[in-house]
């Protein structure tokens, strides 16, 4: 372990020039460069609303930011996963030539979309004081979920990225997957008005639980309870696990196949 460690260390510089190359390669020619990381979700949270206020605005108090929230979760995941998707067939060039841990353009990807991350939820923070919103003490626990949302990715993301060297397929059938996992996380509908059966095979979702606690100390005042904590980190520690498992027993063959 202590040498996985110092290796990570070793090359912690490329790593910080690998996560400011996708950043300027995503934002390259745009006059608004990295602006559009705070425009973007607003403005998905005014058309959004416009459409879906008057539906559920007997179930949702503050249903922008009900939304908001829920895009900020979802968006990060799903960025975040489909990039590190390509981590490794991206950067065939770079591998092929010199020794690089090729864990690192994987984490790269994640650490990019976390950057955006933190953009949107400047984005929420600044739409929470435009509409007077009680901005309690419980916001202070928000790095909780966010951190493991982002570990969840990056577990998610090592899986992909490992498969995908040899299944190009799994790019286009993860783009369906992502649609179809829209509807199962809680980001436009509220929880109340599911039935029973779905209700359960949206809360096997491990997003929705990141997602309820992200919405409890950001927009409803309350704390997570220790049950959604437990099964948040049992199930972010099982991704990563399984995630680097797959990706460490097949990167010798990447060379092989890109």
């Amino acid at each position: 372990m202590s040498r996985y460690i110092q290796n990570f260390l070793k090359f912690r510089p490329l790593l910080s020039e690998l996560v400011s190359r996708d950043i300027k390669i995503k934002y390259r020619r745009s006059v608004l460069g990295v602006l559009w990381t705070l425009l973007n979700p607003l403005l998905m949270m005014i058309i959004l609303s416009v459409v879906f206020s008057n539906l559920f605005k007997f179930d949702v108090e503050n249903f922008p930011l009900y939304l908001l929230s829920g895009q900020i979760v979802f968006n990060f995941y799903s960025e975040s996963t489909s990039s590190a998707m390509s981590a490794i067939t991206g950067n065939a060039a770079l591998i092929k030539k010199v020794y690089v841990p090729k864990y690192l353009f994987v984490i790269s990807r994640v650490f990019s979309s976390f950057i955006n991350l933190m953009a949107s939820f400047t984005a929420l923070l600044l739409v929470m004081m435009a509409m007077r919103s009680e901005l309690h003490w419980t916001v202070m626990l928000s790095p909780i979920p966010l951190m493991l949302l982002v570990l969840f990715s990056l577990g998610v993301g090592m899986i992909l990225s490992a498969v995908t060297v040899k299944f190009r397929d799994i790019m286009h059938l993860y783009s369906v997957f992502l649609t179809a996992l829209t509807y199962l996380t809680p980001v436009i509908y509220p929880m109340s008005i599911l039935p029973g059966w779905l209700y359960k095979i949206v809360m096997l979702n491990p997003l929705t639980n990141i997602l309820m606690m992200f919405r409890d100390v950001m927009i409803n005042n309350m704390v997570f309870s220790i049950g959604q904590l437990i099964v948040a980190v049992v199930e972010t520690v099982v991704f990563l696990i399984i995630g680097f498992y797959v990706f460490y027993r097949n990167q010798d063959q990447f060379i092989l196949n890109i």
